[in-house]
């Protein structure tokens, strides 16, 4: 097995690079000139994306090819008072350098949309806000020119007091989605309700690739083991080939650890190696490829201490500076 470890928007290392500057609402609204307002959320946008080329660039020289960009890269895109502008006609060249970077260096990009963004909503506005913000993600993989390798990630969302219907509601909304965006979806189990059991199943009905979360699932489960639902799991993934164009696309997971004993659902700065391995020895011997995005506080700092530390453990080869084989 080979893997290889991404991480989340931010840098331990590269400094004044942040993807994710803002300028809140209530501030936009202050000033009296829309215009010099937009451009003003314009220039930020660029600078969000020139920063995040600055990151690829920090990725390629540590052999990084797994990365998460910011979904904050335009603020206040989805926001009702911007309806109507167009940001990406006056980003395009940003955004197709930054997928040409990524493309020549074989590095896969992928969002997740924030908590905001829900399918399983009984509220039509919610669900309004969530389609247009879902479309917004689509439109930046495909300003970057991505393939259908590039993914937006997003959890089921909320049960409203009936997990069944909430289900239901949220099947039926997925499907209903256009197929550009529905067939750039992954799905994630979260670590208070939809458990990887259940999302699994949305998954297989929606025809969606699963992301497994194994903190998640160490906190939200019906008993079964992850390595148990590793099989069906890894079939969501079986024809992405096609959609990605030219090779497979490895099946992704999230890996973090619990802050602490006491709060076991917030994520630690750092990784713990063993957890980790003891999943990925569980289903090495069925699984060529993985790739593992660190959901952790120390971002890639997080990244280059988990791999000295798993590869000190017993079988594992280092590959690159981001890779190891099992």
């Amino acid at each position: 097995m080979i893997v290889r470890l991404g991480y989340v928007a931010m840098s331990m290392r590269v400094h004044n690079a942040s993807p994710s500057k803002t300028m809140t609402a209530t501030n936009f609204a202050k000033l009296e000139d829309r215009a010099a307002a937009i451009r003003k959320l314009e220039r930020i946008a660029a600078e969000n994306l020139h920063n995040t080329l600055r990151l690829l660039k920090h990725n390629k020289a540590h052999d990084i090819e797994l990365y998460r960009c910011s979904s904050k890269l335009i603020p206040l895109w989805s926001h009702e008072m911007l309806q109507g502008w167009d940001p990406l006609s006056v980003l395009k060249d940003d955004f197709a350098e930054l997928g040409a970077y990524a493309k020549e260096n074989g590095m896969r990009l992928s969002f997740h949309p924030d908590h905001f963004t829900v399918l399983s909503t009984p509220r039509a506005e919610v669900l309004r806000n969530s389609q247009q913000d879902l479309s917004n993600h689509t439109a930046m993989l495909e300003a970057m020119g991505l393939d259908l390798s590039g993914k937006n990630n997003i959890h089921i969302g909320g049960t409203y007091g009936n997990k069944a219907t909430a289900m239901k509601r949220f099947i039926e909304h997925f499907m209903e989605l256009p197929d550009p965006i529905r067939l750039r979806m992954t799905l994630e189990n979260d670590d208070k309700t939809f458990t990887a059991l259940e999302t699994l199943e949305a998954c297989e009905k929606v025809g969606a690739p699963m992301v497994l979360d194994i903190h998640h699932h160490q906190v939200n489960h019906n008993g079964e083991s992850a390595a148990e639902l590793w099989p069906r799991i890894l079939h969501t993934w079986n024809g992405q080939t096609k959609q990605a164009s030219a090779e497979a696309l490895p099946p992704k997971i999230h890996v973090s650890s619990p802050k602490n004993d006491k709060d076991i659902r917030s994520h630690a700065d750092f990784i713990d190696a063993s957890t980790l391995y003891d999943f990925l020895r569980s289903i090495a011997s069925y699984t060529p490829n993985l790739d593992v995005m660190i959901e952790a506080k120390m971002k890639d700092e997080a990244l280059f201490q988990l791999m000295e530390d798993i590869c000190r453990l017993s079988g594992v080869a280092r590959l690159t500076q981001a890779s190891f084989e099992l």
